[in-house]
């Protein structure tokens, strides 16, 4: 039998003994109301992990794995239990899926250059000032894991996306546009091709 100090256990009853009828009464109004109100915002663990990060922040990070490649700088993402479709800060590759617009040059190429990179992989994502856009989609700087790869800058490099500086998201713009003026001086991938 483990022996207790004489200190703890008049902590623990001068702790029981503080519920007085006045705090009872306040408890008991409290959950009334909650009751009343449906649960008044509460969520069971299920439901929260069901929601996931939905208020996410600056400079976040999660860790996800790729489950489906839209195009060049957009993926989808299983984080924990739910998907998010993200959407890659600071670049902006040929499009191939926008409605009413022709694939545009080096647009396969910058899909399948992204497939290679991410299809399947584990990736952590780290947001910016802003975490969506207006579509809904999470806006993410994305790293390949476990050597890190960071893929917005890789495809700047390589020449498969232009740079697209949108306030406030501008962690990396400097970056992004020494690794644009590179690509387009060497005629790197799109540079070199339209």
């Amino acid at each position: 039998m483990l022996a207790r100090s004489p200190g703890v256990v008049r902590r623990c009853r001068r702790y029981v003994g503080r519920v007085t009828p006045r705090r009872a009464v306040l408890w008991i109004v409290v959950f009334a109301v909650l009751a009343a109100s449906g649960g008044g915002g509460l969520m069971s663990c299920d439901e929260a992990r069901e929601r996931g990060p939905a208020e996410l922040g600056p400079g976040q990070r999660l860790d996800g794995r790729v489950t489906k490649i839209v195009d060049g700088d957009t993926i989808h993402v299983r984080i924990g239990s739910r998907r998010e479709k993200i959407r890659y800060i600071g670049v902006d590759t040929p499009e191939t899926h926008k409605p009413g617009t022709p694939v545009q040059c080096y647009g396969r190429a910058a899909s399948a250059f992204n497939a290679r990179l991410l299809a399947g992989r584990r990736v952590e994502l780290r947001t910016d000032a802003e975490t969506r856009d207006r579509y809904g989609r999470l806006l993410a700087y994305v790293y390949r894991r476990p050597d890190g790869l960071f893929v917005n800058a890789e495809l700047v490099r390589r020449g498969f996306a232009t740079i697209l500086t949108i306030p406030p998201n501008v962690a990396h713009a400097d970056e992004f546009l020494r690794l644009q003026r590179a690509a387009r001086q060497a005629g790197r991938g799109l540079w070199g091709a339209c």
